[in-house]
Protein backbone atom coordinates (compact mmCIF):
# COMPACT_ATOMS: atom_id res chain seq x y z
CA UNK A 1 0.00 0.00 0.00
CA UNK A 2 1.60 3.41 -1.18
CA UNK A 3 1.91 6.26 0.80
CA UNK A 4 1.04 9.09 -1.33
CA UNK A 5 2.50 13.08 -0.94
CA UNK A 6 0.63 15.67 -2.52
CA UNK A 7 1.95 18.69 -2.35
CA UNK A 8 1.94 22.39 -3.36
CA UNK A 9 4.65 23.96 -5.48
CA UNK A 10 5.00 28.21 -5.24
CA UNK A 11 6.42 29.06 -2.23
CA UNK A 12 5.99 25.59 -0.40
CA UNK A 13 8.93 23.68 -2.15
CA UNK A 14 10.11 26.00 -5.04
CA UNK A 15 10.48 29.74 -4.76
CA UNK A 16 11.21 32.67 -6.68
CA UNK A 17 14.11 34.80 -6.36
CA UNK A 18 12.00 37.21 -4.42
CA UNK A 19 10.69 34.60 -1.99
CA UNK A 20 14.12 32.79 -1.00
CA UNK A 21 14.36 34.51 2.00
CA UNK A 22 17.97 33.61 2.34
CA UNK A 23 18.58 35.79 5.57
CA UNK A 24 21.78 34.37 6.78
CA UNK A 25 25.30 35.54 6.04
CA UNK A 26 26.01 34.98 2.12
CA UNK A 27 28.62 32.72 2.74
CA UNK A 28 26.28 30.30 4.37
CA UNK A 29 23.65 30.72 2.04
CA UNK A 30 22.77 27.35 0.78
CA UNK A 31 23.55 26.61 -2.92
CA UNK A 32 20.46 26.78 -5.43
CA UNK A 33 19.18 25.06 -8.32
CA UNK A 34 17.23 26.62 -10.60
CA UNK A 35 14.03 24.20 -11.66
CA UNK A 36 11.96 26.34 -13.76
CA UNK A 37 12.87 28.67 -16.95
CA UNK A 38 10.73 31.12 -18.87
CA UNK A 39 11.39 33.43 -21.39
CA UNK A 40 14.86 32.16 -21.31
CA UNK A 41 15.26 33.71 -17.64
CA UNK A 42 15.60 31.71 -14.41
CA UNK A 43 12.38 32.03 -12.36
CA UNK A 44 11.95 29.33 -9.83
CA UNK A 45 14.57 27.44 -7.65
CA UNK A 46 14.92 24.74 -4.56
CA UNK A 47 18.18 24.19 -2.57
CA UNK A 48 20.40 21.53 -4.04
CA UNK A 49 19.53 19.18 -0.80
CA UNK A 50 15.70 19.81 -1.28
CA UNK A 51 16.63 18.09 -5.20
CA UNK A 52 17.99 15.20 -3.61
CA UNK A 53 15.41 14.74 -1.39
CA UNK A 54 13.21 15.02 -3.62
CA UNK A 55 14.85 12.41 -5.81
CA UNK A 56 15.02 9.95 -2.63
CA UNK A 57 10.82 10.54 -2.12
CA UNK A 58 9.97 9.57 -5.68
CA UNK A 59 11.41 6.28 -4.80
CA UNK A 60 9.72 5.92 -1.35
CA UNK A 61 6.17 6.97 -2.36
CA UNK A 62 3.98 8.38 -4.97
CA UNK A 63 4.47 12.03 -4.86
CA UNK A 64 1.83 14.33 -6.42
CA UNK A 65 2.97 18.15 -7.17
CA UNK A 66 -0.34 19.75 -6.47
CA UNK A 67 -0.89 23.50 -7.87
CA UNK A 68 -2.93 26.21 -9.03
CA UNK A 69 -1.00 26.46 -11.40
CA UNK A 70 -2.28 25.79 -15.23
CA UNK A 71 -0.74 23.08 -17.20
CA UNK A 72 1.30 25.17 -19.46
CA UNK A 73 2.85 27.05 -16.15
CA UNK A 74 3.20 23.53 -14.38
CA UNK A 75 5.14 21.89 -17.51
CA UNK A 76 8.13 24.83 -17.32
CA UNK A 77 9.04 23.13 -14.17
CA UNK A 78 11.98 20.85 -14.18
CA UNK A 79 11.68 18.85 -10.66
CA UNK A 80 14.74 16.53 -9.72
CA UNK A 81 14.10 12.95 -9.85
CA UNK A 82 11.68 10.58 -11.32
CA UNK A 83 8.88 11.99 -13.31
CA UNK A 84 5.22 11.75 -11.73
CA UNK A 85 2.83 9.85 -12.69
CA UNK A 86 0.08 12.46 -11.17
CA UNK A 87 0.06 16.04 -11.09
CA UNK A 88 -2.53 17.98 -10.24
CA UNK A 89 -2.84 21.73 -12.19
CA UNK A 90 -5.62 24.40 -12.25
CA UNK A 91 -6.03 24.01 -8.40
CA UNK A 92 -7.88 20.52 -9.29
CA UNK A 93 -9.38 21.51 -11.94
CA UNK A 94 -7.16 18.88 -13.86
CA UNK A 95 -5.69 15.60 -13.37
CA UNK A 96 -2.69 14.38 -15.20
CA UNK A 97 -1.73 11.07 -15.62
CA UNK A 98 1.75 10.70 -17.62
CA UNK A 99 1.50 14.21 -18.31
CA UNK A 100 -2.30 14.24 -20.02
CA UNK A 101 -5.61 15.35 -18.50
CA UNK A 102 -7.66 12.97 -17.30
CA UNK A 103 -11.08 13.20 -19.40
CA UNK A 104 -13.15 11.09 -16.96
CA UNK A 105 -12.15 13.57 -13.80
CA UNK A 106 -12.63 16.60 -16.28
CA UNK A 107 -16.31 15.60 -16.38
CA UNK A 108 -16.28 15.52 -12.84
CA UNK A 109 -15.25 18.76 -12.43
CA UNK A 110 -17.24 20.33 -14.88
CA UNK A 111 -20.52 19.50 -13.71
CA UNK A 112 -19.96 20.70 -10.13
CA UNK A 113 -19.00 23.76 -11.55
CA UNK A 114 -22.10 23.89 -13.43
CA UNK A 115 -24.03 23.15 -10.31
CA UNK A 116 -22.86 24.83 -7.46
CA UNK A 117 -21.39 28.29 -7.90
CA UNK A 118 -21.61 31.20 -10.30
CA UNK A 119 -20.13 31.21 -13.57
CA UNK A 120 -16.48 32.39 -14.30
CA UNK A 121 -18.02 35.23 -16.64
CA UNK A 122 -20.19 37.09 -14.26
CA UNK A 123 -16.73 36.76 -11.97
CA UNK A 124 -14.16 38.17 -14.81
CA UNK A 125 -16.88 41.15 -15.25
CA UNK A 126 -16.85 42.01 -11.57
CA UNK A 127 -12.97 41.46 -11.26
CA UNK A 128 -12.41 43.92 -14.88
CA UNK A 129 -15.31 46.59 -13.90
CA UNK A 130 -13.86 46.89 -10.06
CA UNK A 131 -10.07 46.23 -10.38
CA UNK A 132 -8.39 49.82 -9.93
CA UNK A 133 -5.84 50.51 -13.09
CA UNK A 134 -3.40 52.54 -10.32
CA UNK A 135 -2.92 48.67 -9.33
CA UNK A 136 -4.17 46.50 -11.82
CA UNK A 137 -1.14 44.84 -14.00
CA UNK A 138 -2.62 42.21 -15.91
CA UNK A 139 -5.96 40.44 -16.08
CA UNK A 140 -5.81 36.35 -16.48
CA UNK A 141 -8.08 33.45 -16.83
CA UNK A 142 -6.85 30.28 -16.09
CA UNK A 143 -7.93 26.88 -17.99
CA UNK A 144 -11.48 28.41 -18.74
CA UNK A 145 -11.82 27.56 -14.65
CA UNK A 146 -10.83 30.59 -12.77
CA UNK A 147 -9.48 34.22 -13.20
CA UNK A 148 -6.48 36.28 -11.25
CA UNK A 149 -5.06 39.46 -11.29
CA UNK A 150 -1.88 40.16 -11.18
CA UNK A 151 -1.11 43.80 -9.23
CA UNK A 152 1.32 46.21 -7.68
CA UNK A 153 1.12 44.84 -3.78
CA UNK A 154 1.75 48.03 -2.32
CA UNK A 155 -0.36 49.92 -4.14
CA UNK A 156 -3.54 47.65 -3.78
CA UNK A 157 -6.02 48.64 -0.72
CA UNK A 158 -6.68 46.06 1.69
CA UNK A 159 -9.83 46.71 2.11
CA UNK A 160 -10.57 45.58 -2.00
CA UNK A 161 -9.35 42.41 -1.48
CA UNK A 162 -11.30 41.91 1.77
CA UNK A 163 -14.78 43.66 -0.22
CA UNK A 164 -13.90 40.90 -3.10
CA UNK A 165 -13.64 37.90 -0.88
CA UNK A 166 -17.36 38.83 0.72
CA UNK A 167 -18.76 39.25 -2.44
CA UNK A 168 -17.51 36.04 -4.08
CA UNK A 169 -18.19 34.14 -1.06
CA UNK A 170 -21.68 34.59 -1.64
CA UNK A 171 -21.86 33.06 -5.38
CA UNK A 172 -19.84 30.12 -4.12
CA UNK A 173 -16.23 31.67 -4.73
CA UNK A 174 -13.14 32.35 -2.77
CA UNK A 175 -10.49 34.66 -2.86
CA UNK A 176 -6.89 34.14 -2.42
CA UNK A 177 -4.01 36.92 -2.14
CA UNK A 178 -0.43 35.37 -2.99
CA UNK A 179 2.41 37.74 -3.50
CA UNK A 180 1.72 39.72 -6.17
CA UNK A 181 -1.49 37.60 -7.53
CA UNK A 182 -5.32 37.66 -6.45
CA UNK A 183 -7.19 34.35 -7.61
CA UNK A 184 -10.77 34.24 -7.78
CA UNK A 185 -11.48 30.48 -7.32
CA UNK A 186 -14.90 28.39 -7.37
CA UNK A 187 -15.48 26.73 -4.43
CA UNK A 188 -15.77 23.51 -5.68
CA UNK A 189 -12.57 23.40 -7.71
CA UNK A 190 -10.14 22.19 -4.58
CA UNK A 191 -6.89 20.52 -4.29
CA UNK A 192 -8.01 17.78 -1.81
CA UNK A 193 -10.95 16.14 -4.13
CA UNK A 194 -8.26 15.44 -6.84
CA UNK A 195 -5.85 13.96 -4.16
CA UNK A 196 -9.04 11.82 -2.83
CA UNK A 197 -9.49 10.68 -6.34
CA UNK A 198 -5.71 9.80 -6.76
CA UNK A 199 -5.90 8.07 -3.11
CA UNK A 200 -8.13 6.15 -4.85
CA UNK A 201 -6.56 4.95 -7.90
CA UNK A 202 -3.29 4.13 -5.79
CA UNK A 203 -4.22 2.53 -3.31
CA UNK A 204 -2.79 4.71 -0.23
CA UNK A 205 -3.08 3.96 3.13
CA UNK A 206 -1.08 7.00 3.89
CA UNK A 207 -1.34 10.79 2.60
CA UNK A 208 1.33 13.25 3.62
CA UNK A 209 0.53 16.77 2.33
CA UNK A 210 2.16 20.70 2.56
CA UNK A 211 0.56 23.96 1.68
CA UNK A 212 1.19 27.91 2.27
CA UNK A 213 -2.10 29.80 1.01
CA UNK A 214 -5.38 29.55 1.68
CA UNK A 215 -5.98 27.20 -1.50
CA UNK A 216 -3.84 24.88 0.60
CA UNK A 217 -6.44 24.70 3.52
CA UNK A 218 -8.29 22.20 2.38
CA UNK A 219 -5.38 20.00 0.97
CA UNK A 220 -3.76 20.12 4.27
CA UNK A 221 -6.98 19.20 5.97
CA UNK A 222 -7.53 15.89 3.78
CA UNK A 223 -4.34 14.59 4.92
CA UNK A 224 -3.23 12.34 7.77
CA UNK A 225 -0.52 14.41 8.46
CA UNK A 226 0.92 17.79 6.65
CA UNK A 227 2.87 20.65 6.92
CA UNK A 228 2.86 24.26 6.15
CA UNK A 229 5.49 27.13 6.25
CA UNK A 230 6.36 29.59 8.62
CA UNK A 231 5.47 32.52 5.87
CA UNK A 232 2.71 33.02 3.22
CA UNK A 233 -1.65 33.26 3.91
CA UNK A 234 -1.96 30.16 6.21
CA UNK A 235 0.77 31.45 8.33
CA UNK A 236 -0.28 34.85 9.01
CA UNK A 237 -3.59 34.21 9.61
CA UNK A 238 -2.04 31.32 12.31
CA UNK A 239 -4.14 28.82 10.60
CA UNK A 240 -3.48 25.16 12.08
CA UNK A 241 -5.44 21.99 12.19
CA UNK A 242 -4.95 19.04 14.71
CA UNK A 243 -2.84 16.72 12.08
CA UNK A 244 -1.08 19.87 10.30
CA UNK A 245 2.46 21.08 11.56
CA UNK A 246 3.81 24.66 11.34
CA UNK A 247 6.75 24.72 10.85
CA UNK A 248 9.44 27.61 11.90
CA UNK A 249 11.13 28.17 8.46
CA UNK A 250 10.60 30.57 6.22
CA UNK A 251 11.66 30.76 2.40
CA UNK A 252 13.54 27.66 0.48
CA UNK A 253 14.68 26.40 3.87
CA UNK A 254 11.45 25.59 4.23
CA UNK A 255 11.24 23.45 1.17
CA UNK A 256 14.12 21.85 2.64
CA UNK A 257 12.44 20.90 5.72
CA UNK A 258 8.94 19.65 4.66
CA UNK A 259 10.41 17.39 2.15
CA UNK A 260 12.98 16.27 5.32
CA UNK A 261 9.35 15.26 7.00
CA UNK A 262 7.99 13.95 4.15
CA UNK A 263 10.66 11.62 3.85
CA UNK A 264 10.94 10.75 7.62
CA UNK A 265 6.94 10.06 7.03
CA UNK A 266 6.86 7.68 4.16
CA UNK A 267 9.84 6.15 5.48
CA UNK A 268 8.52 5.29 8.68
CA UNK A 269 4.87 3.74 7.43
Amino acid sequence: MPVLVASDLDRTLIYSAAALALTMPDARAPRLLCVEVHESRPLSYMTETAARLLTDLGDAAVFVPTTTRTRKQYQRISLPGPPPKYAICANGGHLLVDGVSDPDWQAVVNARLADECAPLAEVQAHLAAFADPLWLRKERIAEDLFAYLVVERELLPEEWVKELAVWAEERGWTVSLQGRKIYAVPKPLTKSAAVREVARRTGAELTLTAGDSLLDADLLLVSDRGWRPGHGELHEAAWTAPQVTALPERGVLAGERILREFLKGAREK
